[in-house]
């Protein structure tokens, strides 16, 4: 493991921080998988129980609204009181016991994934400013390793519980989760203004701001843009795993559960060496190289063999976090402080949004079309939008008539 990372561990707040990421993150990750189930169980709907998974992803189309509280307000105390609510809100899941309550689920499923996009805008924008610019990468991949590590642990505890005690048991420990990270957020030392100056306009021209500044940036509007595609690319893959397990190597659908953990081994692999990397060649190179592996590995799964195909799964497990470890790491080094909750959540829209259409888009490809040519398709697409990352971009003041400082007058 690389100094800076070990730098990073012993940073105090990176340290509460990643930590409050890897108990919440638990929560959440069987949260996530237990959600659909229980809509199956209740209503014996496999569409509903889709949908539960839409339910969460649907406010990230808000971002740049939302994000704006993120830069409104203090973002240590938002990070506190997200955790707390989130924490109050899930025990409403306890009257979830029928059929005919499922709307419950799917209104706090709903509430949970807009107060993410909140979370999401204040942590990005309290970190630029409480750990070391040049260890944002490292703290950025280690975030990365500590997401997908819960990925491959608490799916399987979800299940469990849910099992043995149904989804309510599960709602109370992720609520409980909430509340330990909340505390280890408590703990942080950042210093913060009281308060940000009210800026001219409504609620949505200090929403759109956030718009402008990352259009009026060539090198981080490339990079949000990639990462948008590579998103898109992402889900229509996502969409042909049973297809692939299914008809490409004949085994049954349990082995996608196989695929999905190799691919968890490879982010968590890549996450611990992004620091260093991106010192070395830069977010966009990182980004490029990050787009180029996942492309490959993506049109390898064509190839009906277990080997190669596990050794794909591993591939884009590499390649896809670098893509967005790149984004975020260049927002939060290249934006001005009191921006950046509406500049991360504004990229953070662009990056994830493409990911929930596709999945509809993939689904229906794959009923019409060979998941083999459509995963050639998706693997020659991506290789050819990686020169566009690899190239040179013109600085924004060559590009632009107004300057970044004149997004931030002070």
């Amino acid at each position: 493991m690389a100094w800076t990372t070990w730098q990073v561990l012993r940073h105090r707040n990176a340290g509460l921080y990643l930590g409050g990421v890897v108990v919440s993150g638990f929560g959440t990750s069987a949260m996530w998988l237990v959600s659909g189930v229980w809509v199956k169980e209740l209503t014996g709907s496999s569409s509903l129980a889709a949908l539960a998974t839409f339910a969460l992803w649907l406010p990230v189309l808000a971002g740049p609204l939302l994000g704006t509280l993120a830069d409104r307000t203090r973002r240590r105390p938002l990070l506190i009181w997200t955790n707390v609510g989130l924490a109050v809100l899930l025990c409403a899941l306890l009257a979830v016991d029928s059929a005919d309550r499922v709307w419950i689920l799917f209104a706090v499923l709903f509430v949970y994934g807009a107060a993410g996009v909140v979370h999401d805008a204040a942590e990005a924008a309290l970190i630029a400013s409480a750990v070391d610019k040049k260890l944002l990468g490292d703290f950025n991949g280690l975030r990365m390793t500590a997401n997908e590590g819960m990925k491959l642990l608490a799916p399987l505890a979800g299940a469990g519980l849910f099992a043995a005690y149904g989804g309510a048991r599960v709602a109370l420990l992720d609520a409980l989760t909430f509340l330990a990270a909340a505390g280890l957020y408590a703990l942080l030392r950042v210093r913060e203004e009281p308060g940000t100056a009210p800026e001219p306009g409504s609620w949505w021209t200090r929403a759109v701001e956030g718009a402008r500044y990352l259009r009026r940036q060539p090198a981080l509007r490339t990079l949000a843009l990639a990462g948008g595609f590579t998103m898109f690319l992402a889900g229509v893959n996502g969409a042909l795993i049973f297809a692939v397990v299914d008809e490409g190597l004949g085994r049954s659908p349990a082995f996608v559960g196989v695929l999905y953990a190799v691919q968890g081994l490879g982010s968590v692999a890549v996450g611990l060496l992004s620091g260093p990397l991106l010192r070395r060649c830069g977010e966009r190179v990182f980004a490029g190289a990050g787009l180029a592996l996942f492309a490959l590995a993506v049109a390898l799964r064509a190839l009906p063999y277990d080997a190669v195909v596990l050794a794909a799964s591993a591939g884009i497990g590499v390649g896809l976090p670098c893509v967005l470890i790149a984004v975020l790491t260049a927002v939060q080094r290249e934006t001005p402080d009191h921006l950046v909750g509406r500049v991360a959540a504004t990229a953070n829209t662009l990056v994830f949004a493409p990911n929930a259409v596709a999945l509809g888009v993939g689904a229906g490809l794959v009923a019409l079309v060979d998941h083999r040519v459509l995963l050639v398709a998706l693997g020659v697409a991506g290789l050819l939008a990686t020169p566009g990352l690899l190239r040179r971009q013109p600085s924004a003041a060559r590009t632009s008539s107004r300057s970044a400082s004149d997004a931030n007058p002070a």
